[in-house]
Parts: C-alpha cells; sequence; structure tokens
C-alpha cells in the first residue's frame, strides 16, 4: 500500500478535501491521510510514498523531516531542496533570462545590521548605494517588499524619495526588494499543478482579500493562451508541482507579479467553489499520479529546468 500525506497548519477545508477525494477513487494500492509524526530519525524512511508540503515555510523541523524523507524516496510535493534555496529575487532574474516580463527590480541590504554583524562585516558595500541609480531604474510609485516569504506582509507602496527612506526604516534586517509598480488594466493568478495544469483565475488585489476572487476581467483566448505558456514557462524552469503566478496585464503585456507562491492560498472561502473544487480534484490526481510513479529509495523529487540545464552546462 502507497500512502499519500498531507502536511499542514491550522487550514483544515484543502488539507480534508483532498484526502477526502483521493480515498473516494478507491485507486488499489492508494491512500491518504494527515502526515503523522512520532519521531524522526536519520535516514528513516517517513512511510510515505507522496507528501503534500503546506507548513514547512513556517516550520524549520518539518522542513528538515521532508528532506530526511526525500532522501528515502519521498516525493515531496514541493521540492524542499529547491524551496530551501529559492527567494522572489532570483525568480526575477531568471525570469529576465527566459523571456518572462517582469517588474523592474533591484534587493536592498537591510536597514539594520544582522545580529552577529557590524559595520567591519559590509567591506564590500558601497557607502551610501547609488540611490539615484535605483530610483531612475525603478521609478515612483513603487513597492517594497522581503525579498523572501509571502502573504502580504511588510509590504509598503511608496510614492516618493522620502517615503522610500521613511518606510525603509521600518524594516529592520528584513532584507527588501523595490520594484516597478505596474498599473495594470486586468490582473489574473494562475494556479499550476504538475508543471502542466493551469487554472487562470481573475483576481483584484484591491479588494478584501474575502474578495480578491470576485473580478470581471473577461480575457480573450489569445491572451488566455499567452498567460498559460507564461506560468508553465516560469514553472517549468523553477519545477515546482504546485504554486501560483500572479500576472498584471499593462498595455495588453502580462508581467509576473509573484510566482514565488509553493504553498498557496487553497481554502474555499478565499478562492471560491469552483476553483476550490478544481485544485482538490486536479491536485488529488496529480498526487495519485506520481504515487503511481514513486520508486522507493530513490530520488523521486521534480527538479527544474534551471537546475537540469544548469548541472549538464546548458545556457538557460
Amino acid at each position: 500500500m502507497k500512502k499519500i500525506g498531507i502536511l499542514f497548519g491550522k487550514e483544515r477545508s484543502f488539507p480534508n478535501a483532498f484526502v477526502e477525494r483521493i480515498n473516494s477513487k478507491n485507486v488499489e494500492g492508494i491512500i491518504a491521510e494527515p502526515v503523522m509524526i512520532d519521531k524522526v530519525a536519520q535516514g528513516a524512511d517517513s512511510g510515505y510514498a507522496v507528501i503534500v508540503d503546506r507548513i514547512s515555510q513556517d516550520v524549520p523541523f518539518y522542513r528538515a523531516f521532508l528532506k530526511n524523507a526525500a532522501l528515502s524516496g519521498t516525493a515531496v510535493i514541493n521540492n524542499p531542496f529547491w524551496w530551501s534555496a529559492d527567494e522572489k529575487f532570483f525568480n526575477n532574474a531568471l525570469a529576465t533570462k527566459i523571456n518572462v516580463p517582469v517588474p523592474k527590480t533591484v534587493i536592498l541590504p537591510s536597514h539594520a545590521l544582522p545580529d552577529d554583524t557590524s559595520n567591519e562585516s559590509f567591506s564590500n558595500l558601497i557607502y551610501p548605494l547609488d540611490w539615484e541609480g535605483i530610483f531612475k531604474y525603478v521609478g515612483f510609485p513603487a513597492y517594497m517588499k522581503p525579498f523572501a516569504g509571502g502573504g502580504w506582509k511588510n509590504v509598503y507602496r511608496l510614492d516618493s524619495m522620502d517615503d522610500f527612506f521613511e518606510k525603509h526604516q521600518e524594516t529592520g534586517q528584513l532584507v527588501m526588494l523595490l520594484q516597478e509598480e505596474i498599473i495594470f488594466e486586468e490582473y489574473y493568478r494562475c494556479y499550476c499543478i504538475g508543471r502542466k495544469h493551469v487554472r487562470i483565475m481573475p483576481y483584484e488585489p484591491r479588494n478584501p482579500h474575502h474578495l480578491r476572487y470576485v473580478a470581471s476581467f473577461t480575457p480573450s483566448h489569445e491572451r488566455l493562451q499567452q498567460m498559460q505558456e507564461i506560468v508553465l514557462r516560469i514553472n517549468q524552469y523553477l519545477g515546482y508541482d504546485f504554486n501560483t503566478v500572479e500576472l498584471a496585464v499593462r498595455d495588453g503585456i502580462p508581467y509576473a507579479i509573484d510566482f514565488c507562491n509553493p504553498a498557496p492560498d487553497a481554502e474555499i472561502k478565499s478562492v471560491g467553489e469552483e476553483n476550490f473544487a478544481w485544485v482538490v480534484e486536479t491536485m488529488a490526481n496529480y498526487a495519485i499520479e506520481r504515487a503511481l510513479a514513486q520508486e522507493p529509495g530513490k530520488d523521486n523529487l521534480s527538479w527544474g529546468e534551471y537546475i537540469k540545464r544548469s548541472s549538464s552546462g546548458k545556457s538557460i
């Protein structure tokens, strides 16, 4: 019997529906359940063919457990090794190499010194930074947000240089991005599962959280095709099996705004019943597919084109 587990925190609707949907299919030799952990010994088999990870970004103990599980052949969704290395600035930089339009973006050193450092720790950093060049490149209005993480935490909209310097003081030891604001005509949030299944959802980020999926954008067939190709290209290069990509359309061009969401919102109250039904069904089918293909003791993780091409010496 191959077990599919889901590792989660306080969310309930998606994990419960995911487990129930898999088990309702009665696939011979496949069963789904919430992951149960009573101890983690080095090199020990987790007992799961597949684990869907919804929480390890917030719990380092879980991240270590998943890496250990992967060593014994568990197919972890998403790859915990890549997820540990990935962040939003790298994703933007990669996008510029794979012909995905993104806002002009720079990364900034933290306003406060990191713990256990002093001014002497930054011998290679020119002070002051080339603020004039940075602001000329990005422009205003702009957004400032952490280079890693998500959930709209510590996000600032900035109107001027003075506004930037005032708000940057509030960010402490966080490493921030400064990013061009895309004044959009349309906005979409796109699920991508298995690097092959895409659901494009009209999305209005200016609405209250519970109303963000209530949007009336009506893309043409050509626009849908264009956005689907962008979403697939991003996830094929990053190697994520479950991710969301946010696209802001300006002057007919979809810009990838945020595309490092490997534990994307899938709660029925926020995404709505139709989107919820799609993500539960598609994710259940994909997890079963991965469980059937899983080979005990081997590497069953997904690796993106960036890693595969780099390891073989190929250009992006």
